[in-house]
C-alpha cells in the first residue's frame, strides 16, 4: 500500500489558512481572564444565532450534550418515544436514551440518506413526543414537511444539524425551523472548533433559558439549583476560534460545493450510487458519500492508490451492542443495514486541491473500467 497521497481531511490546512486570526483570537481569550462564559462566548452565540436566522443560541460542551439538553428542555423523558433516523451517527440515538426515552427508527427515503418523511406518520403513537430528523452528511432533510407533520400531531421537532452548518431548505438556513436545533463543533465539522464544542439554536426564549440553566448545573442563579443539571458550557477559547471560522464558513462551504459538483459530474457514469440532492435543498457537503455493493474492496483499492476514505457508518445503530435491549432484529431495517455495508465517504474537505480531486476521479474511473 502506498503512503497517503490524498488525505480524507487535513485539519492542519484549515489552521494554516487562518493561523494569524486564530492565534490572535486564542491569545485574546487567554488574556481576558474569562475562562468560563464571558464576552467571547456571548459574542459567538450572538453571531451564530444571526447566521442561522435564530433568535437565540446557547453554547454547550459538545454536540451530544446539545441534543440531550434540547430534549430535556422539552421535558422529554421516561416512557416517551422519539422518532429518529435508522441511518445516522449513534449520537442521535444516544441523546434519546440519555433522557430515558425510546428511539423509534424510521428508514431513509428511497435514493436518499435522510429519513423518509412519508414513513414517519405511521410510526407515531400516543407515546411519541418528538421527531428528531438529521440533516445527514450536510444534505438537509425536508424540514418544512416534518414541521407540518409535527404540528398536526402536537409533536416537538429537535433537529440534529451537527453536519449542516450553513445548509438551506427552500432558501432558508437550517437553524430555526424546528423547536430547537442541535449543533456540533467537533473539529472535523464544516464549522469546527479546536476541540469539542456544541450549541443549540431556537426561536423560543424559554427553551434557550432552560438549556442554559440545565447546562449550568441546573442553576440560573449561582448556588441556587432549580433542578438536577449538568456541566456543559462552551469554552471561551473555543468560542473565540469559532468566531474566526464563522466568518469563513460560507467560503469554505462553497469550496465543498464545487468539489461535490465536480464529483457528481465526473462519476455519474460509474457503478456507484451518488448522493441525491432535492431541488429545494442547498447542501453544504460535510461528506460526499457514495454507495458501492463491493464497498470494502473499493476502499482497499483506493487506499492502495494513496486515497484515504472513511465509512460513515459501518454498523447501523440498532445492531450496535449498545442497543441490544431494544431487540430490533437483523433484517428489520434493511435500508440502514444495506447502507452500513455500502457507504463510502470520499475526500471533500475545503482545502482539497483541484489536482487531488482529479486524481480521486481518475483512480475511481480506472477501477470501474477494469
Amino acid at each position: 500500500m502506498s503512503d497517503i497521497r490524498v488525505p480524507f481531511l487535513d485539519l492542519k490546512f484549515a489552521y494554516s489558512e487562518l493561523s494569524r486570526e486564530l492565534d490572535d483570537a486564542v491569545l485574546r481569550a487567554s488574556r481576558s481572564g474569562w475562562y468560563i462564559g464571558g464576552p467571547e462566548v456571548e459574542s459567538f452565540e450572538a453571531d451564530f444565532a444571526a447566521y442561522t436566522d435564530a433568535k437565540y443560541c446557547v453554547g454547550v460542551g459538545n454536540g451530544l450534550d446539545a441534543l440531550t439538553l434540547a430534549l430535556r428542555a422539552l421535558d422529554i423523558g421516561a416512557g416517551d418515544e422519539v422518532i429518529v433516523p435508522s441511518h445516522t451517527f449513534i449520537a442521535t440515538w444516544l441523546a434519546v436514551s440519555a433522557v430515558g426515552a425510546k428511539p423509534i427508527p424510521v428508514e431513509p427515503a428511497s435514493g436518499s440518506y435522510n429519513i423518509d418523511v412519508a414513513s414517519i406518520e405511521r410510526c407515531i403513537t400516543p407515546n411519541t413526543k418528538a421527531i428528531m430528523p438529521v440533516h445527514l452528511y450536510g444534505i438537509p432533510v425536508d424540514i418544512d414537511a416534518i414541521c407540518i407533520l409535527a404540528k398536526k400531531y402536537g409533536l416537538a421537532v429537535v433537529e440534529d444539524a451537527a453536519q449542516a452548518h450553513g445548509a438551506q431548505v427552500r432558501g432558508k438556513k437550517i437553524g430555526s425551523h424546528g423547536d430547537v436545533v442541535a449543533w456540533s463543533f467537533y473539529p472535523g465539522k464544516n464549522l469546527g472548533a479546536l476541540g469539542d464544542g456544541g450549541a443549540v439554536t431556537t426561536n423560543n426564549e424559554a427553551i434557550a433559558s432552560r438549556v442554559r440553566e440545565l447546562g449550568n448545573y441546573g442553576s440560573a442563579v449561582k448556588y441556587y439549583n432549580g433542578e438536577r443539571g449538568v456541566n456543559s458550557r462552551l469554552d471561551p477559547i473555543q468560542a473565540a476560534a469559532l468566531s474566526v471560522k464563522l466568518k469563513h464558513l460560507d467560503a469554505w462551504n462553497q469550496r465543498r460545493q464545487a468539489i461535490a459538483k465536480t464529483y457528481s459530474q465526473a462519476l455519474g457514469g460509474l457503478a456507484l450510487e451518488l448522493p441525491h440532492v432535492p431541488t429545494w435543498a442547498d447542501p453544504v457537503w460535510h461528506l460526499y458519500v457514495v454507495t458501492a455493493p463491493k464497498r470494502d474492496a473499493l476502499q482497499s483499492q483506493l487506499a492502495s492508490a494513496g486515497i484515504q476514505t472513511l465509512i460513515h457508518y459501518p454498523v447501523a445503530p440498532h445492531l450496535q451492542k449498545a442497543y441490544q435491549a431494544l431487540d430490533i432484529k437483523l433484517g428489520s431495517l434493511p435500508v440502514a443495514e444495506r447502507l452500513a455495508k455500502e457507504v463510502l465517504s470520499l475526500p471533500i474537505g475545503p482545502h482539497l486541491s483541484a489536482s487531488d480531486v482529479d486524481y480521486v476521479i481518475s483512480v475511481l474511473t480506472a477501477i470501474h473500467q477494469v
